[in-house]
């Protein structure tokens, strides 16, 4: 991840309870997220998704949150524990050019990328690995900020997840965001 990673400093910002009012986390996830899935979110920053991701996927279900930032990775760990929910949720540091997903092949059924492909250096590589880790059929939730991702870069973004096999089957309304359903054949 290293076109233009998000400072660390910012995740306070992007994980206030304000952004609710725009972007609700409940209502964004609730038609993608299954009770007992396994769920990866790269990038997740402070966990402004997570939280409510390890909500849905219950006692049974598994969130695995990708970082390149030792900053993020630790506020998000912070706030886990103190909504109690360390223990539905694997954190982990990824590196600038690979995610490390190998052992993931095949057993995720939703990826949960929001505003993060922009920030990878290579978008194409970014998709081979979610459709590695996805199951048949498993989903990926696709958003980017209007602010950062021009719609020709998004459709670019698009091309690319359709050249491993992700078609998308919808355009999601998420307010300042571009998204995307797709899924794996």
């Amino acid at each position: 991840m290293g076109k233009r990673v998000c400072p660390w400093w910012l995740g306070y910002l992007l994980a206030s309870p304000v952004r609710r009012l725009s972007q609700d986390p409940g209502k964004i996830l609730a038609p993608y997220v299954n009770e007992g899935a396994i769920v990866l979110e790269p990038g997740p920053g402070m966990g402004f998704f997570t939280l409510e991701l390890a909500r849905r996927v219950g006692p049974k279900g598994r969130v695995i949150a990708v970082d390149v930032q030792p900053r993020m990775i630790a506020a998000l760990t912070r706030r886990l524990k103190k909504a109690r929910l360390s223990e539905r949720v694997e954190v982990r540091l990824g590196l600038p050019e690979s995610m490390g997903l190998e052992d993931l092949a095949g057993r995720v059924d939703l990826v949960v990328a929001f505003a993060v492909v922009h920030e990878f250096p290579d978008a194409s590589r970014f998709f081979a690995e979610v459709s590695s880790a996805l199951k048949p059929g498993g989903g990926v939730l696709l958003a980017e900020p209007l602010g950062h991702v021009k719609p020709p870069e998004f459709e670019a973004e698009l091309e690319s997840a359709a050249r491993v096999g992700l078609s998308a089957e919808a355009r999601p309304s998420i307010p300042r965001s571009q998204a995307a359903w797709l899924r794996k054949h």
